[in-house]
């Protein structure tokens, strides 16, 4: 099987495959016609399809299975959100019950095969859902909710019983959302606010209030999809179908796991190509997040610099906590694209600006120094001996003038200038009242983006409540740390949007003719030998030095000669991992003698230290340039992945690695080259010349090629050291470990 199933132990069989033989006339996977989100060997969706979902969250009729009027009874209470919000959503509901003849005086059904109609939508209130879904099944219901918990987040029992949930809704047809959900997209939601709205996805419906409370301040929100176990329904789903709204702006996400990691990304791929920013909070940074999200939700949380790189890949931008989720969503929703990346700190305090522009500088953000005009310009109204280079200090009474509004629209005219922000520590009425009216009525008359940060911790004041509040054109923020995380994902996105090139697009449609090349050279369940996993690297167009391997001492000598002095002779073998540390590497051979003495030597060691060989490897001996390490691993979310980084003896105490997800293209290579710390070194240091970049990033496509057409069959693959020599002169795998599935 080519390319893997790029996911996760818990992979959606309708939507993400892999290809069988990506050669035959027209897509066949596992012997079949390609179906709907199958993938080809790049990983490249055939048919990308987004679920239908509008009669989920707008249903024309709904079902409430165990419905109740009894008060005190837990499902009363859903009952009768249920029945407003069908009334809300202008849906026909249908209580179900074998005991009442009514709820809330509505007709009510005794089972499901008694409804009067067919039904778009279907809430399961009972603790044993089974037996209702295949019922819906039989009448045909389109969606259903289960609410009851006790499944795989409760361990093997609960997992076995998932299973048999999922895979009777999979023979169904119908769609489900559940199980382990709550009520959240049934909330009511505001109707008389205006602007692009943000979708929130949730696996813990608790952790969405605080981004479902944004509508206090204004903010519009349109759906809230609380997905819960994922038994069906998943994150992927409700992504690629928010993507698709209009009115979104922005989606906002609480994930604690991925059902399926391969499906994420296409669904992020569908938002980048789209510009629809996404934000996600992602659990699992530490072994006791990872540890916690997996008990309250049964899913693989994912190594998390995987998920980290994968989400950086297609755009997703990852925070922290659940206020940067609000206030970045909110900012990203609401903000129109940047005219400059400039960013222009103005406040009424020499310290608070000095202060600001620090954290701004640290954040990564452009404060670019004003133009000698533009400083003379703030003059007229800035008393000459207050610094206005940027951060800009008015020394306060300007605001409460006229001066204050031609200062703001003078640093929002500045060509350099895409972002204004203006921090103020504490309200200081008159001072601050006119300040946020000026800043206010400045950016209804700006395409600009004009941000106040509110210090206040009262947050009672009439200019903070009704007036920065009352803008949809300045986005307010509590807190400094947020406003330039907000600022920084914003410039961001829209940098990333604009040179967005879907990896999907430039991933390859068929195979390589290495392939069947290196389809040969696998052994299944095994280790390759030095020899065998160098021939693989060969079969893939990757340069390894000049070498022979021999199985006599004299034959040593004779191969010496061949690939010329000085070499190195390592010991070849399927069993060996750590040549180094078992001494079978010796380097820097000069001699016939030096080689006799070596064969001898390394022969003898593997026998005390019972290593099988497959000969002694006689190679041409490499010294100059950058110790790289690129290598292949098996996520259990993503699949196949790629990590490049500083090399050689060092590796696993450098730990200086990038990772990447393919399918990825030439641009996102060097963007993960970028990020290394030691980079400097690829770009010459201390005298030494620059590195073969170039080459250094071919190398790592070629094994990212690999890694898509071996797929399930190559489980660990490391180049380590990838000598990366000067400009112009290429890259050589010293050595190679391979290890197959």
């Amino acid at each position: 099987m080519l390319g893997s199933t790029h996911g996760t132990l818990t992979t959606d069989s309708r939507r993400t495959r892999a290809i069988a033989c990506g050669e035959r006339s027209g897509p066949v996977v596992h012997g079949r016609p390609a179906q709907a989100g199958d993938l080809d060997v790049s990983g490249r969706p055939l048919h990308a399809g987004v679920p239908d979902l509008d009669r989920f969250f707008r249903p024309r009729s709904v079902a409430v299975i165990g419905a109740s009027d009894t008060e005190g009874r837990p499902n009363t209470g859903i009952t009768r959100q249920l029945v407003d919000w069908a009334e809300r959503v202008g849906a026909r509901l249908h209580p179900v019950h074998p005991g009442r003849p009514a709820v809330f005086g509505i007709p009510c059904s005794p089972s499901v095969a008694a409804l009067p109609e067919q039904v778009d939508l279907a809430v399961v209130l009972v603790g044993d859902p089974l037996p209702v879904i295949e019922e819906l099944a039989d009448a045909k219901a389109r969606f259903a909710v289960v609410f009851a918990s006790g499944f795989a987040e409760t361990g093997p029992e609960g997992e076995a019983a998932q299973r048999r949930l999922a895979a009777a809704v999979e023979q169904s047809g119908m769609r489900l959302l559940g199980p382990n959900t709550n009520l959240n997209a049934f909330e009511r939601f505001r109707d008389d606010l205006q602007g692009p709205a943000i979708a929130l996805i949730t696996q813990s419906g608790h952790q969405g209030r605080p981004v479902f409370a944004l509508q206090e301040l204004g903010i519009r929100l349109s759906h809230w999809a609380p997905t819960g176990n994922e038994a069906d329904l998943d994150s992927a789903d409700f992504l690629a179908y928010f993507a698709e709204q209009p009115e979104v702006g922005a989606i906002a996400c609480y994930l604690e796991g991925l059902k399926d990691g391969r499906a994420f990304l296409l669904a992020a791929d569908r938002a980048a190509r789209r510009g629809v920013p996404v934000v996600a909070v992602k659990v699992g940074r530490t072994e006791t997040g990872a540890r916690t999200a997996a008990s309250h939700t049964g899913k693989l949380t994912g190594a998390d610099a995987v998920v980290d790189a994968a989400l950086r890949q297609y755009g997703v931008i990852r925070v922290d906590g659940l206020d940067e989720l609000q206030d970045t969503a909110a900012l990203l929703a609401r903000a129109r694209p940047p005219r400059a990346d400039g960013v222009v700190v103005y406040s009424i305090s020499g310290g608070t600006g000095a202060h600001v522009a620090d954290l701004a500088t640290e954040a990564g953000l452009s404060l670019p120094v004003l133009s000698e005009a533009k400083q003379a310009e703030l003059h007229q109204w800035i008393p000459d001996y207050l610094s206005v280079a940027n951060p800009v200090d008015n020394g306060g009474h300007p605001v409460g003038d006229e001066r204050g509004r031609k200062i703001i629209d003078a640093l929002l005219d500045d060509p350099e200038v895409g972002v204004l922000i203006c921090p103020v520590t504490g309200p200081f009425p008159p001072l601050s009242d006119r300040l946020v009216r000026d800043l206010v009525d400045a950016a209804e008359q700006t395409d600009k983006l004009v941000c106040v940060v509110w210090g206040s911790p009262v947050g009672t004041e009439p200019a903070y409540r009704e007036v920065l509040l009352g803008s949809s054109r300045v986005a307010t923020f509590r807190t400094v740390g947020n406003c330039l995380s907000a600022v920084r994902a914003h410039l961001a996105h829209h940098r990333f949007t604009a040179a967005y090139r879907s990896p999907f697009d430039e991933a390859p449609r068929t195979l390589s003719p290495s392939y069947r090349k290196a389809q040969a050279l696998m052994h299944p369940g095994g280790q390759l030998s030095e020899h065998a996993a160098k021939q693989l690297l060969r079969a893939y167009g990757i340069r390894v030095p000049r070498e022979q391997l021999v199985t006599s001492a004299a034959a040593a000598v004779r191969a010496a000669g061949l690939v010329g002095y000085p070499v190195v002779m390592k010991a070849s073998g399927a069993r060996i991992a750590h040549k180094t540390e078992l001494g079978l590497v010796k380097i820097g051979l000069t001699s016939a003698s030096q080689v006799r003495d070596a064969y001898r030597e390394l022969t003898d060691i593997a026998r005390y230290e019972d290593v099988a060989l497959d000969g002694v490897l006689v190679c041409q001996m490499v010294e100059q340039g950058v110790e790289m390490v690129v290598g292949v691993a098996h996520d259990d979310l993503f699949g196949p992945t790629v990590t490049v980084g500083l090399g050689g003896v060092l590796v696993e105490v450098l730990r200086d690695t990038a990772v990447g997800v393919p399918p990825f293209g030439e641009e996102q290579a060097r963007d993960m080259l970028a990020g290394l710390r030691g980079r400097a070194l690829l770009d010459g240091v201390r005298g030494r010349p620059p590195a073969d970049l170039d080459a250094l990033v071919e190398v790592v496509l070629r094994v990212q090629r690999m890694a898509l057409e071996l797929g399930d069959q190559l489980a660990e693959l490391d180049i380590n050291p990838l000598m990366v020599l000067p400009q112009g002169q290429g890259a050589v795998a010293l050595d190679a470990l391979a290890v197959c599935r």
